[in-house]
């Protein structure tokens, strides 16, 4: 069954994915396997950090309105141990950086402003204020203070946060199982020689690589006849093991497309062409509880596709937030010529010396051309109009790449729908 026939604008292919999709169970790993992986619970301090005050810098615990020009050593405090001292006016305990400060102290003197003679330091410094050179209880994070929103993927900076807080296990969403499937018996291996009218696979493979670093596990892929029997074998045997299955090729209206028919007769196909280029065939279907993405044959098709809906797809998944990526405004640095369709344009943006975002393309935007993709970092939105994009004109863009100086996305998801 299909919903509709009619060319879709991408907002609307995203909120019919996006109402269809489900999330995925919660599971919970070693600290150890958590990085990339998805929280799916908020992680909330339960203890102050630092829970004590600390040194920051090698030096001398003092009373910072202590008027002793000498003043006599009474311990060394190092990190890792507490010493049951208390400073007192004219005294002063060495210190290492990270040490707890000890009783009565309320500064750190650096040692390079100090001068030790036997068991007196002489402080160098005229004016010690209370505080100094101390990371106070707390300054790091407060008990009870939401540290990590759910949805956030786990990167370095996190890996050592659940570790600073002892959580040797963490709670995050179980990746997708996607399987990717190219059809056509015009494709061979990148390991074979291409016959007469045959070429190498290469959706396959940037499909695999596109899904794992969009968070999934891929746990099959492989290449179908263009035998309906035989395909239709093989995708079943695929959407029973997978939450998420994706074909490249076979989604037109040709005599060989049969991924089309197949989609028809064992799902539900919620759409199957957008209004978009590249990308204009493009099939969503449900298959029990599976989602199947029909995409392009055409490898920038398959690439644009995969990043603009079924990376969406699965962030909404995963729990993984933002699931939109927010466009930013940039500006031309030459004309372009619109078409019939909204255009996912490859190309370099960059800020300027006053962070202006500008932006180019990649010359030549034909979507069999993968030259296009390298090094592009964004994706410039031309919506269609019957005059260029002339130089100095702005447009939005979807960045794929971080972009130094980048200020923060400013609107919704794309001009024109």
């Amino acid at each position: 069954m299909t919903v509709t026939d009619r060319l879709l604008p991408p907002t609307e292919a995203i909120e019919i994915i996006l109402r269809e999709v489900r999330r995925l169970p919660v599971e919970v790993v070693p600290l150890a396997e958590a990085g990339d992986r998805v929280l799916a619970e908020p992680l909330v301090a339960d203890q102050d950090l630092p829970p004590f005050p600390a040194a920051t810098m090698d030096g001398f615990a003092v009373i910072h309105d202590d008027t002793s020009p000498w003043r006599e050593i009474i311990a060394d405090q190092f990190a890792g141990q507490v010493v049951d001292v208390e400073v007192t006016p004219g005294t002063a305990a060495r210190i290492t950086t990270g040490a707890p400060l000890p009783r009565g102290a309320d500064a750190v003197v650096p040692v390079e402003r100090t001068e030790v003679r036997d068991d007196h330091v002489i402080i160098l410094q005229d004016d010690v204020r209370p505080g100094e050179n101390v990371r106070p209880v707390g300054a790091d994070l407060r008990r009870g203070e939401v540290l990590i929103p759910a949805g956030t993927v786990i990167g370095p900076a996190e890996i050592g946060l659940l570790a600073s807080l002892g959580r040797a296990q963490v709670a995050v969403s179980r990746r997708p199982r996607v399987s990717v499937l190219s059809t056509g018996d015009e494709l061979v291996d990148p390991d074979q020689e291409p016959g007469p009218g045959q070429i190498r696979d290469s959706n396959r493979f940037s499909l695999v690589v596109a899904a794992r670093r969009a968070g999934a596990d891929v746990i099959w892929s492989g290449r179908g006849p263009d035998d309906a029997d035989a395909l239709r074998r093989v995708l079943q045997e695929r959407i029973a093991e997978s939450d998420v299955v994706l074909t490249s090729g076979g989604v037109s209206v040709g005599e060989k497309d049969l991924i089309t028919r197949i989609l028809d007769e064992i799902g539900t196909v919620h759409f199957r062409r957008l209004f978009m280029k590249p990308g204009k065939p493009f099939h969503f279907a449900t298959v029990g509880q599976t989602y199947v993405f029909g995409l392009p044959g055409n490898p920038v098709s398959a690439i644009v596709g995969f990043e603009i809906l079924v990376a969406t797809a699965l962030r909404a998944m995963t729990g993984q937030q933002p699931v939109l990526p927010r466009p930013v405004t940039v500006v031309l640095e030459h004309d372009i010529e619109s078409g019939d369709r909204i255009e996912y344009q490859r190309g370099v943006v960059w800020a300027d010396g006053e962070g202006v975002l500008r932006a180019r393309n990649t010359g030549s935007q034909s979507s069999a051309r993968l030259m296009s993709l390298i090094g592009a970092n964004a994706f410039l939105l031309i919506p269609p109009r019957d005059r260029l994009y002339r130089a100095g004109e702005r447009v939005r863009a979807i960045i794929r790449e971080p972009i130094e100086g980048q200020p923060e996305g400013d609107g919704g998801w794309e001009p024109g729908g």
